[in-house]
């Protein structure tokens, strides 16, 4: 397994591109993530987003018309991405597959699990494969997404906190924005920031 990364955009989300026997799942494909992922990629099957906002999902419908692939987005956020409810102006897309919470799948023969952890966002979701995390705006390096935007839900945020510090495995963390990290290395910045909720 591979994983590519690129801060895209001015909120310098970060998109990914996982290869797993030579074929490539692209992860949040945020503002003018087109080029660099056309680039990176050779068998693409399909777009994951972990949530619904719009640097997370700006270059879903280009990309998905590109090549001719699915996106799946938690059932609670897809209306954000038909939407634009931020009017950032980007361009709509259509999740083509509604994923349940903690529901588990399996893409081409490659098995992925979306954990729920709503808070962010109502369908806020961290997306395993291979003992890797990719966290979306749920858990950053020192960091937790922010719970003040509209559809945030604070209550929400710290269950899933606790949801998450329940876990008794470490396990690698790549998130939305900024450098990755480990469970084990963020369990006392989690507990931490539940007071600040």
């Amino acid at each position: 397994m591979s994983i590519k990364i690129k801060a895209m955009g001015d909120y310098q989300t970060n998109c990914y591109i996982i290869t797993v026997d030579d074929k490539d799942i692209i992860i949040d494909p945020g503002v003018d993530a087109t080029s660099w992922v056309k680039n990176n990629v050779k068998n693409p099957i399909a777009i994951l987003n972990t949530h619904g906002h719009f640097d997370h999902i700006w270059s879903n419908k280009e990309l998905s018309d590109l090549f001719n692939i699915q996106i799946y987005a938690p059932k609670d956020d897809a209306f954000m991405l038909e939407i634009d409810p931020f009017q950032m102006g980007m361009t709509p897309s259509k999740a083509d597959i509604l994923v349940n919470p903690d529901q588990e799948l399996n893409l081409n023969g490659i098995k992925i699990k979306f954990h729920f952890f709503p808070g962010h966002t109502p369908g806020c979701s961290a997306i395993e494969i291979e003992n890797n995390l990719f966290t979306g705006d749920f858990i950053f390096n020192g960091s937790i997404g922010r719970c003040d935007f509209p559809y945030s839900n604070p209550e929400l945020m710290i269950e899933s906190i606790n949801k998450v510090l329940k876990w008794g495995k470490d396990i690698k963390i790549y998130p939305g924005h900024g450098p990755s990290t480990n469970l084990n290395k963020e369990r006392n910045s989690l507990e931490n920031w539940k007071n600040y909720l």
